[in-house]
């Protein structure tokens, strides 16, 4: 005679979750190409930039308060007077470890965008949590080449395209990812920008 004792045991637990985490970071990369008088690509590279804190705070004002601010824009920065790379702490009027390129002495120089002005960004509409350029801005070289460092956009009231004015927010800066970038007479010097949070 077989006996056999079957038991069964069953238990159960709710697992919720305390509370819901999210994330938000503001990421920014330059995209940069040069070309020759003939069109052929020089060289490329990218620039993973810093958002600083006036830009970021900025940003917030424009997006939930204030509305469209003037600008953006987009300038070059110059070896002529570096010194350090740009950082958070960084304003219009106050980044003393580098200078815009396109004065006239800190080279290179352009005719396009109008002699030496900032490039004006026209952004597409923003997709998937980022927001890009419609079209690279072009800084045709012109009297004097010389060598780029990186990239910065300027924005917010009282941003203007003209070079070296210290008006505005400072949003972002960079260096470029590859080290110094040397452009000569005649190339061109394509920037795109994108943003994503």
């Amino acid at each position: 005679m077989e006996k056999l004792n079957v038991k069964d045991f069953g238990g159960a637990s709710v697992v919720r979750g305390s509370g819901m985490n999210e994330i938000l970071k503001l990421k920014g990369k330059y995209t940069a190409k040069c070309f020759d008088k003939d069109g052929n690509l020089k060289w490329e590279d990218t620039i993973d930039n810093v958002v600083t804190d006036v830009g970021a705070n900025q940003l917030l004002d424009s997006a939930f308060g204030s509305g469209p601010v003037a600008g953006p824009f987009l300038g070059l920065i110059s070896s002529v007077g570096y010194t350090g790379v740009p950082v958070v702490g960084d304003t219009m009027g106050s980044h003393a470890t580098w200078v815009e390129a396109g004065n006239g002495t800190n080279y290179p120089n352009w005719s396009t965008p109008t002699s030496n002005a900032r490039g004006t960004m026209s952004f597409a509409a923003a997709a998937t949590r980022a927001k890009a350029l419609s079209a690279a801005i072009s800084f045709i070289i012109a009297t004097n080449g010389g060598t780029v460092k990186g990239c910065f956009v300027v924005f917010g009231t009282g941003a203007v395209a003209t070079n070296n004015n210290t008006s505005g927010v400072l949003y972002s800066a960079g260096l470029f990812t590859g080290g110094d970038k040397v452009v000569g007479v005649g190339d061109t010097l394509n920037v795109s920008y994108s943003t994503s949070v």
